[in-house]
């Protein structure tokens, strides 16, 4: 068994991998299992649900908590691990996430888009606000879902086959 990875031991650059595989198990349930597979191995087991609108019956978050959950908890945690490497004194953190799509109806579907990102932070600290301000810059850029959200991005979708993996793009 190889040693956890810190600060300390860490590599200077490393690719970090999630996969997860998603199985359909109810009207509209979802079971998640999430694994990091680099630079470490980690596992979770998560569940997304819709409620009527699309038939579910709401056992689960619907995908769209956990992504903003995510999101929240992102931020939130990279602004409490990097105080400590900072020497900010964060006495307590709230942060207030609010995240809009546009939604239109088309034919018998619909069609979306984002809107807006808005992330309030509250932080109880003595130190100056130079600090948290230099904070916060920090935890934005070691966020890996708000470095993604403020990117371009290629999804690439497949779709499998008999005859192999084919391209639905």
């Amino acid at each position: 068994m190889s040693e956890p990875i810190t600060m300390d031991n860490a590599p200077p650059r490393a690719v970090v991998q999630f996969n997860c595989t998603g199985r359909a198990t109810g009207k509209m349930r979802n079971e998640l299992d999430v694994r990091m597979v680099q630079p470490m191995e980690e596992r979770f087991e998560l569940a997304t649900d819709e409620g009527p609108f699309h038939g579910g019956d709401a056992t689960a978050p619907p995908p769209l908590a956990l992504f903003v959950g995510g999101l929240t908890g992102c931020i939130m945690t990279q602004i409490r691990a990097f105080a400590k490497r900072l020497g900010v004194r964060v006495n307590d953190l709230t942060v207030e996430t609010r995240v809009q799509w546009d939604w239109a109806a088309r034919d018998r579907v619909y069609e979306t888009a984002p809107k807006s990102f808005e992330i309030d932070i509250l932080i109880e600290s003595d130190d100056p606000l130079d600090r948290q301000q230099a904070l916060v810059q920090a935890a934005k850029r070691g966020c890996f879902i708000e470095q993604t959200l403020g990117r371009e991005n290629k999804i690439t979708h497949r779709l499998k086959t008999p005859q192999g993996w084919v391209d639905a793009d």
